[in-house]
């Protein structure tokens, strides 16, 4: 049986994983998570990315905005703005509560975040084994420059409030350089057969995730092949607002420039999107194999297609 290990950011890293479970069905599939974006809201710990791997997988997700659960009501949101209780720019439905209810609950009574995803994921059955990158806390938190002057917000904030509309100068997770890797992350990436970064955001996605100490090491060291796809198509992120914080670190918002980012130490396959054929060449140049493929994930089929060249690129690797 073959064994992948996937990075995974929220709503790209989710439909391709779901694309990626129909291209190799036999496949036994782990999904390290991004913890970078958890947030404390209302006494309660919302784990943004990793719901939404474990709704999308599990059939719960709401599809046209593939963040959120289906048919989602908002009362008690409703009910505490009637009490003046905010913040009200984060919207959290009825269903998706009781997940955050659940969690708190269990970690409160001392539950690692590994476990508590573990036991989330049972009612979920998402297909594949869901692992947070770190039971530690690590907070994404982006330096901003606005009329309040220069101050760092949590990324939430950031991304969901500011819509990433103001200037930034750093993207910083709090908290990684202390973390350790989750149970079971270390074992996954040495016992992989294929590493796969799907287009998530490269910078407070998977870029968080390499933070943590050892992770980036592992994938590194490891003899499986290390392929990932890249979330610029044509110059522009395919969703969210990627080239922001690309822009913070350094970065252009470009395929090649994302793959010279994660570099030739970490990856030995990239896919760039058709109407960017003319970054192969620059990216190969650097030691890094890559091919120009459809990398719009129009349905689930288009993400299972991308899985499979992904998979197709990683067995060339392998015999190269």
């Amino acid at each position: 049986m073959q064994r992948i290990v996937a990075l995974s950011g929220g709503i790209g890293g989710a439909r391709f994983l779901r694309g990626l479970r129909r291209a190799a069905p036999d496949a036994d599939i782990t999904v390290i998570g991004n913890t970078g974006d958890d947030i404390h809201l209302f006494g309660l710990k919302v784990c943004p990315d990793l719901d939404t791997v474990m709704y999308t997988l599990g059939g719960g997700i709401h599809e046209e905005q593939g963040w959120g659960r289906a048919e989602e009501t908002f009362t008690v949101k409703e009910e505490l703005a009637a009490y003046g209780v905010g913040p009200a720019w984060f919207g959290l439905g009825d269903r998706d509560f009781a997940t955050h209810i659940v969690r708190t609950q269990m970690i409160g009574a001392g539950y690692p975040l590994s476990a508590v995803t573990e036991a989330l994921c049972r009612r979920w059955e998402p297909g594949v084994r869901l692992l947070p990158m770190s039971d530690d806390r690590v907070e994404t938190h982006v330096l901003i420059e606005d009329g309040e002057g220069r101050r760092a917000v949590h990324f939430q904030e950031y991304w969901v409030r500011l819509r990433a509309a103001v200037p930034a100068h750093a993207v910083i997770p709090v908290g990684a350089e202390s973390a350790r890797p989750a149970p079971g992350v270390l074992e996954a990436l040495a016992g992989a057969d294929v590493i796969l970064l799907p287009p998530s955001n490269p910078v407070v996605s998977v870029g968080t995730i390499l933070a943590v100490p050892g992770i980036r090491e592992a994938i590194a060291g490891s003899p499986a092949p290390v392929v990932g796809l890249s979330p610029i198509v044509g110059n522009a992120p395919v969703r969210g607002m990627a080239d922001k914080v690309l822009a913070a670190v350094g970065v252009e918002a470009t395929a090649a420039a994302v793959a010279l980012h994660y570099g030739p130490d970490l990856l030995d396959g990239w896919l760039v999107d058709t109407v960017d054929a003319e970054a192969v060449k620059a990216v190969e140049a650097e030691g890094i194999r890559c091919r120009s493929v459809p990398l719009l994930m129009t349905d689930p089929e288009a993400a299972a297609a991308m899985a499979r060249e992904a998979l197709a690129l990683a067995a060339e690797a392998t015999a190269a």
